[in-house]
């Protein structure tokens, strides 16, 4: 069953400058929420998907990964120590926790325990809500320093606030996701496990999976910087590199951008912020085609 997008983590130092890095880009950042494990976040909202700033804020609270365990909190801590700022995890929507785990421990892919997990969030009128999730856990041998997984919401209607998807920048909605790796092709069968969906090839360095809510490109790390102007993540295998907002671009953001020298634009149609300007993150405001 194809699976659309969900979700993407941004791991960064100190998540206050990175929602004043957020909110200069013209985006809403929602406030300050405690994960039980030690880590704290804020989140940027589009209908269906969102962008989860996190710090480690409390390290001692976070437990090891072991055996079938898989912890969230260490994963993000240890990709921080390895590579600095940006994008960890690519989150997939969930509908079924136990039949996602099944078919990625079937394909060779899991072997790691549910994660089922609640919160207090806050809403934009200041009322205190829980928020609920289960994560499905999925991980490409070719991949340590990008985790994937499954999102099945279980209180969605605490959590999506329409008042959280109106931003400065014009964005309406997610249009995608960039990975990198040296041969994409070695990840094309991770990704159709994972997202439901088969990547086609383009050329040899670029492959599509086009699912229910934005695409996944994987190209090589060449290739990236030729279209979007900018490095892509160093480092062994499969990297997160970008995230793609369908947005028509104000002209006075661009110039705010462009102003703060944070600003790439090297073809037609596409704002592109730097990994240098975004904590380690490439955004993308995509024309909507």
């Amino acid at each position: 069953m194809p699976r659309g997008l969900d979700h993407l983590v941004h791991v960064v130092r100190d998540l206050d400058a990175a929602g004043e890095v957020y909110d200069l880009i013209g985006f809403t950042v929602g406030p300050r929420n405690h994960h039980p494990w030690g880590t704290h976040n804020r989140i940027v909202q589009t209908p269906g998907f969102f962008l989860e700033l996190l710090e480690v804020a409390e390290p001692d609270k976070i437990p090891e990964a072991s055996g079938s365990h898989f912890s969230f909190g260490a994963f993000n801590r240890d990709f921080l120590a390895r590579n600095g700022e940006g994008f960890s995890m690519l989150a997939l929507e969930g509908g079924d926790p136990a039949a996602e785990k099944a078919a990625f421990d079937a394909a060779g892919f899991g072997g790691f325990d549910l994660l089922d997990f609640s919160r207090m969030a806050r809403r934009p009128d200041g009322q205190d809500v829980e928020v609920g999730f289960s994560l499905a856990f999925a991980q490409d041998p070719a991949a340590p320093d990008a985790g994937f997984f499954t999102c099945t919401q279980r209180k969605p209607e605490n959590f999506w606030a329409p008042d959280m998807q109106r931003h400065a920048n014009g964005t309406t909605g997610i249009a995608g996701v960039v990975l990198v790796a040296d041969h994409p092709v070695d990840h094309s069968s991770f990704i159709d496990t994972l997202a439901g969906v088969t990547p086609r090839r383009v050329t040899d360095a670029w492959y599509i999976a086009a699912t229910p809510r934005g695409e996944i490109d994987i190209m090589t790390r060449a290739t990236f910087t030729e279209r979007f102007g900018v490095p892509a993540p160093a480092g062994e295998g499969l990297r997160i590199a970008g995230v793609r907002f369908s947005s028509p671009g104000a002209a006075e953001m661009r110039r705010g951008l462009a102003a703060r020298g944070m600003l790439e634009e090297k073809i037609e149609g596409l704002v592109v912020i730097s990994p240098k300007a975004a904590m380690g993150a490439t955004i993308i405001l995509d024309r909507p085609t």
